[in-house]
């Protein structure tokens, strides 16, 4: 069934800023990828396209980067007596900053010498078990930042942002998986711990946490650490709308039929009820969703359709200036942690495949950063269908479609955006299942799991952000002008006047 819907955006309103908290601040799995070739190219591809300032990924403390190792000049020693290296740390640095990106200092995991417990994750097995020894791991966080310092200067490292572990509410002692091999009381003496250890090199050094999944422990950290003294500079916190509605500690803003993972409404109710609790907790520092999505499934095709695209703009429409960043999970597939992908698309998190090709969510991203800093209302919505509207750099409505259940088919629909004068040169850019859909150009050449040479040089060729010609029709009626043009749902279209 096809719908019709008529957007108008209040043209004479002077507007409210509206800031891109959607930029800035990007994921990559883990830390050791960074050395890769073909992950500097896919960062150096956010960085142009997405405006990537910084970027996050776990694994900083991993066996795999030797931070805490025995050395070739040791080999004779029988005791095999380990210490602090930081050499493919400085490798992985020095890439990101050689383009101008900054690194997030993650204290995670603990290296296998260190760890009090058996407990791992992901394929390499990384120890998430807290340090045995409090002196020990004090001594390995601080010398990691003195060196840092060394390496890079005070004014650069103030820069960066600094962050305690990954999702420590996700696992427990007798646990064989999940992020952290402890109960919060350990997590909180881990907290005080690591703070006091990056403090203590320079107190000016901005750490965050907890970090934690599902948007919990946000107030216990805060009520912990200001009596202890450790109180976080920024809020870091996590969120897919899928999360387990049978969880009850996520803060929560919104009606209790949206408290379901099956709503597409969770997510945002989930962080308003942070910033509510947040302001009631008369915290005013910056807030980081540096985790977010549809879906936490490591292999969930839906989110390489025109879906994703629209969760994307209609989550950041409702709550994006509700934090400081929105760092979707994540940019990239090159990625391991159940698992390395044998397929070319695999409804893996990435924004890029392994081959660097854009799925929808990164074209609804780029659309996302054209938009411009002043927001004006906008009427003649609901809820799944409406538009985002700016007025500084030309005039740019950004519609969007969203079904009422993650369930629902492909519709046909139109949208029509009242304008106060006659459009000049309308440029439309469309996502939907053909329009800057990489995936239906490779489902259309067979799904190849391998993509040859040139069959990957014609998927980029095709990969652009593609306007749709002749798709906007201008018509006159008794109120004014309108620009109507098909809008699939689920799917996303920017248009843009002079």
């Amino acid at each position: 069934m096809s719908t019709a819907t008529i957007l108008t955006p209040a043209w004479n309103d002077p507007g409210q800023p509206f800031r891109h908290s959607w930029e800035g601040l990007g994921n990559i799995d883990q830390f050791r990828w960074f050395v890769r070739t073909d992950c500097q190219e896919h960062i150096a591809l956010a960085q142009e396209e997405l405006g990537l300032r910084h970027v996050r990924a776990v694994g900083m403390f991993d066996d795999e980067l030797r931070t805490w190792s025995v050395p070739p000049t040791a080999w004779k020693d029988k005791e095999k007596t380990h210490g602090a290296n930081w050499q493919i740390v400085d490798e992985c640095i020095r890439r990101l900053l050689d383009r101008g990106v900054n690194p997030m200092f993650t204290t995670s995991f603990c290296p296998s010498q260190m760890a009090s417990g058996p407990t791992t994750v992901f394929t390499t097995k990384a120890r998430t078990s807290p340090p045995k020894d409090d002196a020990s791991w004090t001594a390995l966080v601080s010398d990691g930042v003195r060196h840092a310092i060394r390496m890079w200067g005070i004014d650069v490292v103030r820069s960066w942002y600094f962050e305690v572990w990954n999702e420590p509410n996700l696992g427990g002692k007798d646990v064989s998986s999940g992020f952290f091999g402890g109960d919060q009381k350990d997590f909180f003496h881990l907290w005080d711990l690591t703070w006091r250890a990056i403090k203590s090199v320079d107190s000016q050094l901005r750490v965050g946490g907890p970090s934690a999944a599902r948007a919990e422990w946000v107030a216990e950290l805060l009520e912990h650490s200001r009596k202890a003294g450790t109180e976080p500079d920024y809020i870091i916190t996590h969120c897919y709308n899928n999360d387990s509605e049978s969880q009850p500690l996520s803060p929560f803003a919104g009606p209790q039929e949206d408290r379901i993972n099956k709503s597409p409404n969770f997510f945002n109710g989930v962080v308003r009820g942070t910033r509510s609790l947040l302001d009631s907790l008369g915290f005013r520092g910056e807030v980081h969703w540096n985790e977010w999505g549809r879906s936490w499934f490591p292999a969930d095709p839906p989110r390489e359709t025109a879906l994703e695209a629209a969760f994307a703009v209609r989550s950041m429409a409702a709550v994006s200036q509700d934090a400081t960043y929105f760092a979707y999970w994540c940019l990239s597939d090159i990625y391991d942690q159940v698992g390395y992908g044998a397929n070319a698309f695999h409804g893996n998190y990435g924004m890029l495949n392994l081959n660097g090709l854009r799925k929808p969510a990164w074209q609804a991203h780029r659309l996302l950063r054209r938009l411009g800093t002043t927001r004006i209302p906008v009427t003649g919505g609901d809820t799944f269908t409406d538009a985002i509207a700016t007025t500084d750099g030309g005039r740019k409505i950004l519609a969007y479609s969203h079904p009422r259940s993650f369930e629902d088919a492909v519709a046909a629909g139109t949208v029509s955006i009242r304008l106060d004068s006659e459009p000049k040169h309308p440029r439309l850019y469309r996502i939907d299942s053909r329009d800057n859909n990489i995936i239906t150009a490779w489902q259309n050449l067979g799904s190849p799991a391998y993509l040859d040479r040139n069959t990957l040089a014609d998927l980029k060729n095709a990969n652009g952000l593609q306007t749709s010609p002749g798709a906007v029709a201008i018509t006159r009626d008794a109120t004014g002008w309108l620009a109507t043009f098909a809008l699939e749902n689920p799917g996303v279209a920017l248009l843009e006047v002079d």
